[in-house]
This record gives structure tokens, C-alpha cells and sequence, in this order.
């Protein structure tokens, strides 16, 4: 097949796209300082990409036909805001550019849904549901700030050179570990989430296993030379991390929803998936209902 770089291979996602990809027989480098990148990779580097030299070096040295970008500080508020931007917006910019520059034919960035502003200490209201990637971004803090940015960057280098680009922006991502009751990235467990509605409601009940996820970034890699350069792709769960329909849910948790949940009847999520569906032939396969259920 072909040589996929994937940075943040020791992340929650990055796991499992590293794993995805070795699966469907591409040979997978696995670039992050921290330990943890599965087995499956064909090479691990420990590089420091927000080094402009380093980014550099590591495209030059393994020449991979696609880049899965996944590298990020991807809690926010985890770091002071100054550190959490500085470091996601070089990440992204040193990645592009050294992709750009020496030749690499396909370039995933990962975005956030954060990016639309909800959560925000003023308030926030949609402007419609369920959002789709039309929805206007309204970034109020450095992680979200840093994931437009994220995008934009992408864009900017997409019409700039040759190399096919594209963003994904993955629901709250929940790996195989987590269903079994370790810690979310929240710090409370899935079942706290289900348990508590204020918890998942902040960020409007969305989620995606991380499986999946690793899918569509799968799908979208080897899709990129057919689609329109620069395109961006939410990716969730088809269903809400909810016990109760979110027509019900979301008013009582994040005021302002009230003039448009009413449509979010039965499971229905907060957060659309059309376009991934209508352009990759992508559906997320697995739902809390199933994985959770097999944890017990």
C-alpha cells in the first residue's frame, strides 16, 4: 500500500488510526514524545515538530506519501492559553509547510468541533440544528482559537501548492479503554457523562469512538486526490452520548437551544455527519448502546 506518517501516534485517536492503517496493509510511522505508539507501527520517532528543523527532517527521512497531523495539546485549559496556542499553531503551520515542501501527495489535520464556540462563559446559542461544517466558528479560548487556526492553515497551503489537504473534526473521542471505565479526557468516566447530563452537555452530547474516527481519517486519506482541496469533515458518533432525546436534554442543560432542538428527536446527535456520508461513503459503525453495554 503505501507509508502514512501519523503525528500524536500516542494519542487516544492516534492509537487507533495508527492500528487502523497498519491493519489495511499500510506501512505507518508513528511520530510523538510520548510513549505509547501501538506496536503495529512500522517506526516510532519521538521528534519535536513544533522545532521547524525537526518537522523537516522527519518528512525528509521517511518520505511518506500521506501525513496524518493528530499531534495537538488536546485538553483545553490544560496548559496556560498562550502555551496551548503557540504549541498547536506551529505544530500544525511546521507540519503543513515541511508537507508542502517535499512533496507529500496527502495532508489530514486534525480540527475540533470546539471550534463553533460552545462552552462559552457568555453564552452560546446555535445559529441552527443539527451543525454541519456551514455552522459559523465562534472560538473563545486558546484550544479552539488554535484549531481555526488549524484550519485556515491548512486552506492557506492548500491553494498555495499541490499537496491534497483536508480537516477533520472528531467528536469527543472515546477509545476502547474508555468504555471500560477508564477516565475520559474530561476526567469522568462515560457512564458519569450518561449519569450526569451537565457533563456531556457542555459540548452538545457529541462523542465518536475512536475506531471509527480512525475509519473515516482512513477513508478521507485515500479519498483526498477525488475531493476539492481543502474541504473539512465533522466526524461523530450517529447517535448522542444521552440517555434521553436531546430535543428534551439540550434546553434544560445550554439555553438558547431551544428554538432549534426540537427537530433532535429519538437519538438523533447534535452534530451532523452528511457530508462525510454523501462525499467518503463514511458512517460511524459502533454507538454507546453496543460499547458500553459489552464493558459490563
Amino acid at each position: 500500500m503505501s507509508r502514512v506518517l501519523v503525528t500524536g501516534s500516542a494519542g487516544r485517536l492516534g492509537r487507533s488510526v495508527v492500528s487502523t492503517l497498519a491493519a489495511a496493509g499500510h506501512e505507518v510511522v508513528g511520530v510523538d514524545r510520548a510513549p505509547g505508539t501501538p506496536a503495529e507501527a512500522a517506526a516510532t520517532l519521538p521528534a519535536d515538530l513544533t522545532d521547524t528543523g525537526e518537522a523537516f527532517e522527519v518528512i525528509a527521512r521517511f518520505q511518506p506519501e500521506s501525513v496524518i497531523h493528530l499531534a495537538a495539546i488536546a485538553t483545553p485549559f490544560s496548559y496556560p492559553e498562550s502555551v496551548i496556542y503557540k504549541v498547536n499553531t506551529q505544530l500544525a503551520f511546521n507540519v503543513c509547510e515541511a508537507s508542502v515542501a517535499l512533496g507529500v501527495r496527502g495532508v489530514v489535520v486534525a480540527s475540533s468541533p470546539t471550534v463553533i464556540g460552545y462552552g462559552a462563559p457568555g453564552g452560546w446559542a446555535p445559529a441552527y440544528l443539527p451543525i454541519d461544517e456551514e455552522h459559523p466558528v465562534r472560538p473563545w479560548n486558546a484550544y479552539n482559537l488554535s484549531k481555526v487556526v488549524a484550519e485556515q492553515t491548512m486552506k492557506a497551503f492548500a491553494v498555495a501548492g499541490t499537496t491534497k489537504m483536508a480537516a477533520v473534526r472528531p467528536c469527543f473521542v472515546i477509545p476502547p479503554e474508555e468504555w471500560a471505565g477508564a477516565p475520559t479526557q474530561s476526567g469522568h468516566t462515560v457512564r458519569e457523562r450518561l449519569d450526569r447530563p451537565e457533563l456531556g452537555g457542555v459540548s452538545l452530547f457529541n462523542y465518536i469512538d475512536s475506531r471509527d474516527a480512525a475509519d473515516m481519517i482512513a477513508v478521507l486519506a485515500e479519498a483526498l486526490p477525488e475531493l476539492p482541496n481543502g474541504e473539512v469533515f465533522f466526524a461523530g458518533a450517529a447517535d448522542a452520548l444521552a440517555r434521553k432525546p436531546l430535543a428534551d436534554l439540550l434546553p434544560q442543560v445550554v439555553p438558547g437551544t431551544e428554538p432549534f432542538a426540537a427537530g433532535l428527536t429519538g437519538t438523533t446527535p447534535a452534530f451532523s455527519t452528511t457530508k462525510a456520508q454523501r462525499l467518503l461513503g463514511w458512517q460511524p459503525r459502533r454507538s454507546w448502546r453496543t460499547e458500553l453495554k459489552e464493558s459490563e
